[in-house]
């Protein structure tokens, strides 16, 4: 039996060195994955309350490492 070959292959970045919150890796990560996400998106995917879900939010975007693209919050390019 041969292993089969990935239908693609999923290309994330690195997470930036400086981010030291678990939340805040978890939800870059989630946005890099997967394109982006509403809050709602965020909160109900990751298990997160809407507060906190926010509040990394807005460390991330202070930071530079994501922005909001309508009602979707992206990773910065």
């Amino acid at each position: 039996m041969q292993a089969q070959e990935p239908l693609h292959e999923a290309r994330i970045d690195p997470v930036p060195d400086d981010l030291e919150s678990a939340q805040a890796k978890l939800v870059y990560v989630y946005l890099e994955a997967t394109g982006g996400a509403t809050t709602d998106e965020l909160g109900e995917s990751l298990s997160m309350k809407k507060i906190n879900v926010l509040s990394v939010l807005n460390s991330l975007s202070s930071a530079g490492y994501v922005e909001q693209a309508g009602s979707a919050y992206v990773v910065a390019n």
